[in-house]
């Protein structure tokens, strides 16, 4: 078998590092908001043997901020495109659709993002939350409805809205929440829909922290819902945190950890990670979703995150 000369597998391979730096760069500025997808697109189909059109299809959607492996299948599936497919290598029936696709994201950008955090007990949700209502106001979070009464100094549509139990059933019959649960075998607590869709319609943008099963709910209610994991740095970690709180009995901590471990399972249902490991950066990755796309306004008022407790 003849080899080819040395000098010729060298250029090769140096040819293959630059177009992989090339397909790297394109995809940083889709990231960053320096390109567009669609034009990207349109590229490849100019020139199919150009960088665009080396492009696999799935790594261009897996630009598009609060687009991970998970929602990229599901948007590959509902298109019909294979995922080792290359933009210059679609036929005229999937440029078709995956043009339309991407001219109709385009075109809803007026409509702002509706993205959930979640993940396992002591990971930091509320810190993280907390963190963003303070130090973010044009991110609005979400008000609960709950059947519990107030506590001192809570105020309802502020902390919460304070229903009854027959009005929560009158809502959960109306399918007025998106998700609502029933916490430690007491209180109902759920998130209603029309403030939610009221201000995602307006251009805003929301942010919901709630439970696994929350996110699911969720997501199944409105598919166009981003859902992020909070991890914790390490397994380690998470045990420090939740033992450190001093919250729990050490039966309870035991619990809550056997529920992490289900939890943490689920991961990769999510269409973002973001890693805990400091409270600041965290937040603003969430941040970062939550405002991809620019509200064409700024918001008037800010809500408060509820704390499932």
């Amino acid at each position: 078998m003849n080899r080819p000369p040395e000098v010729d597998r060298a250029a090769a391979g140096r040819a293959a590092v630059a177009a992989r730096q090339a397909r790297a760069a394109v995809k940083a500025a889709v990231a960053a908001g320096e390109r567009d997808a669609l034009s990207v697109a349109e590229a490849a189909w100019r020139d199919p043997a150009g960088v665009e059109g080396s492009l696999r299809v799935r790594e261009l959607l897996g630009s598009l901020r609060g687009f991970g492996p998970v929602r990229v299948a599901a948007v590959l599936e509902e298109l019909g495109i294979s995922p080792v497919k290359k933009l210059g290598g679609l036929g005229v029936r999937q440029r078709q659709v995956l043009g339309d696709w991407l001219r109709g994201r385009t075109a809803t950008r007026e409509r702002g993002s509706l993205v959930v955090l979640a993940g396992p007990t002591a990971v930091g949700k509320g810190t993280v939350s907390a963190f963003i209502r303070d130090h973010h106001p044009d991110v609005l979070l979400s008000v609960s409805a709950t059947t519990r009464p107030p506590r001192p100094g809570e105020r309802d549509g502020v902390h919460y809205y304070f229903v009854s139990d027959a009005e929560f059933d009158r809502m959960v019959e109306a399918d007025e929440f998106l998700e609502w649960a029933t916490v430690h075998n007491l209180s109902r607590y759920g998130t209603p829909r029309p403030p939610v869709e009221a201000t995602l319609a307006s251009g805003r943008s929301v942010l919901l922290e709630i439970d696994l099963q929350g996110a699911r709910q969720v997501k199944r209610a409105m598919p166009e819902a981003v859902l992020v994991f909070l991890l914790p740095p390490t397994w380690d970690e998470l045990v420090r945190r939740l033992i450190g709180r001093g919250t729990e009995t050490a039966a309870e901590q035991a619990r809550r950890l056997e529920t992490a471990k289900v939890e943490l399972a689920a991961q990769d249902e999510f269409d973002v990670h973001v890693v805990n490991d400091n409270v600041e950066r965290a937040a603003q990755e969430v941040v970062d979703l939550l405002t991809a796309v620019r509200p064409a306004h700024a918001p008037d008022s800010r809500d408060t995150n509820r704390n499932r407790s």
